[in-house]
């Protein structure tokens, strides 16, 4: 584990190695699985917010999940707070492509400039989960099968789980915790390597 600030980052985001590869998964992490994506207490009302804007883009099924249950549920297994699912399923905010790739519909409507929010930071940051302690924050790689594939596109390009996340590690921590984890980095790749 490194240690910056308050929090504590697993070995394995500098040490794995991760690109998405849609055309082989087809996004099943926004289908797979048995809970919606974890949000955070400020996401929840952004989701409330958002929703009326980002509608227009989700599938009917998605609409009537929302409309039913709410912009975003309670988990039954931590009481933690999580994206509505369709049919206990797939993300109620997921759309799909003509290929049959799953898309982001809230991602969609703020390319559209719809809305000004991206999407959850928790669908932004994967493979990386973080967890809240008292005295400090976790990040941790969440390891999934279905991700093979990006496993083995990432090392073919080279490219490590930290780098692939920039974009969401700055958005959630700032340009310069992102610098501090890249010299981190760098220093753990030259000790890793010696």
């Amino acid at each position: 584990m490194i240690h910056i600030d308050d929090k504590l980052i697993s070995d394995d985001i500098f040490a794995e190695s991760f690109v998405c590869n849609l055309t082989k998964c087809k996004g099943a992490c926004c289908v797979d699985g048995d809970t919606g994506a974890p949000l955070e207490k400020e996401e929840l009302a952004i989701l409330d917010d958002i929703f009326p804007k980002v509608k227009p883009y989700l599938r009917p099924e998605g609409v009537k999940a929302i409309e039913e249950q709410g912009t975003w549920v309670i988990d039954d297994y931590d009481g933690g707070y999580v994206t509505t699912l369709v049919n206990g399923s797939e993300c109620a905010y997921v759309i799909f492509d003509e290929k049959g790739t799953t898309k982001c519909g809230i991602e969609k409507a703020y390319e559209d400039g719809a809305v000004d929010w991206k999407k959850p930071i928790s669908c932004h940051l994967y493979p990386i989960r973080v967890n809240e302690y008292k005295t400090f924050t976790a990040l941790n790689y969440h390891e999934w099968n279905i991700c093979k594939d990006a496993c083995t596109l990432g090392s073919e390009l080279q490219v490590r789980i930290y780098q692939f996340l920039k974009e969401p590690l700055i958005r959630k921590y700032g340009p310069e915790f992102y610098q501090t984890l890249t010299e981190a980095a760098q220093e753990w790749e030259r000790e890793f390597n010696s």
